[in-house]
């Protein structure tokens, strides 16, 4: 069974060719979200520390700033 992704093949397949691919493989598409995928894991849950030392549920966009720094 295939792995449950977040982010679409078709939204990586654009990513590239907007940076200039000209053509885009199926398992480079694939690469690329698996590795956006994990970085986004990383920032969201560094952005909920954020959000909970601050006394909040919330996570807002300058926790998600803060979290990319």
């Amino acid at each position: 069974m295939a792995k449950k992704r977040f982010l679409s093949l078709n939204a990586m397949d654009k990513i590239m060719r907007e940076a200039g691919a000209a053509r885009v493989s199926d398992d480079a598409k694939a690469a690329l979200a698996d590795v956006l995928e994990k970085k986004a894991m990383e920032i969201s849950s560094e952005a909920k520390k954020l959000a909970e030392h601050a006394g909040r549920k919330t996570i807002t966009d300058k926790d998600i700033e803060l979290a990319v720094k």
